[in-house]
């Protein structure tokens, strides 16, 4: 069984994680730059971070033979701060780099006025620079968040079948559905999906433009939901085909729009700029 998560946020996990994946059959991830809990005070400290998305990561995750790309944003709770708005600028010359498959995660949080802006200012980035966009919807009124969404997408240059809506539930997923763009669902513990809501709704929509991430982070969550997925769907009387599809086919289509998708793991070197994944290592 091959599976790709689409939403993870590697940055938070161990290598531990890397190990537990790549033996339940994860073999390619896309980390969206997001929020770290603890506010950030200026633009200089995403840049390190988008910096760490484009080679720390992928270095770490390439050890356990695991593609790594990222989508790259300023995220929906932080566009509200105007200390880091003035990523903003900055993001066109990370959005050229190889290893950037979508603008993203946009969207909203709060529904707020600088969220439209920020939201309607990625969206021309994503078109402007040919990739697709990861969209964020908020956890709390997600059925006027998504609305919302729709509406700014479809005023926007980028077209509908190049976005995909994440955090999709039952309340959501037939208007997003009927928009035209990917359907996205996070499996994670108490606040999001689990594995038998997951079914209800691939039983409801099917499988196609549906892709299943873990969002595994620094809450409680689970890298491995993935697969959990993967076997509730053998389960419930899924073919491997169709799990294919879920797990592996549609997030390759999806982020193959941005002509960067590389799946091959090539060999890393001992380092990444002089450091190793070892503790006390070179």
């Amino acid at each position: 069984m091959r599976i790709f998560d689409p939403h993870i946020h590697m940055t938070s996990r161990t290598t531990d994680d890397y190990q537990a994946m790549y033996a339940s059959g994860v073999r390619a991830v896309v980390e969206p730059a997001f929020w770290l809990g603890q506010p950030r005070t200026s633009p200089a400290s995403f840049f390190d971070y988008f910096d760490s998305l484009l080679g720390w990561e992928p270095f770490r995750a390439a050890q356990y033979g695991i593609a790594h790309h990222c989508t790259i944003a300023l995220n929906p709770k932080e566009a509200n701060d105007p200390r880091c708005t003035p990523v903003l600028a900055a993001l066109p010359r990370y959005l050229v780099k190889d290893n950037v498959v979508a603008v993203g995660e946009i969207g909203y949080d709060s529904m707020t006025p600088a969220e439209d802006t920020a939201l309607a200012a990625q969206l021309q980035l994503a078109a402007d620079h040919e990739l697709p966009a990861l969209v964020h919807t908020p956890h709390r009124d997600k059925l006027a968040g998504l609305r919302r969404t729709i509406d700014v997408v479809r005023e926007s240059p980028l077209p509908l079948e190049r976005v995909l809506i994440d955090h999709l539930n039952e309340t959501t997923v037939k208007e997003a559905k009927d928009s035209g763009c990917w359907l996205g669902f996070s499996v994670y513990p108490d606040t999001k999906m689990d594995e038998e809501r997951m079914i209800a709704i691939l039983r409801a929509v099917g499988p196609e433009k549906v892709l299943v991430n873990s969002a595994a982070d620094w809450g409680k969550s689970d890298p491995l939901k993935t697969r959990k997925v993967a076997d509730a769907m053998l389960a419930a009387g899924y073919d491997e085909d169709d799990v294919d599809l879920v797990l592996w086919r549609n997030p390759v289509a999806f982020y193959g729009l941005s002509g960067r998708l590389v799946l091959d793991v090539a060999g890393t070197e001992a380092t990444h700029e002089g450091n190793s994944i070892l503790r006390g290592g070179a």
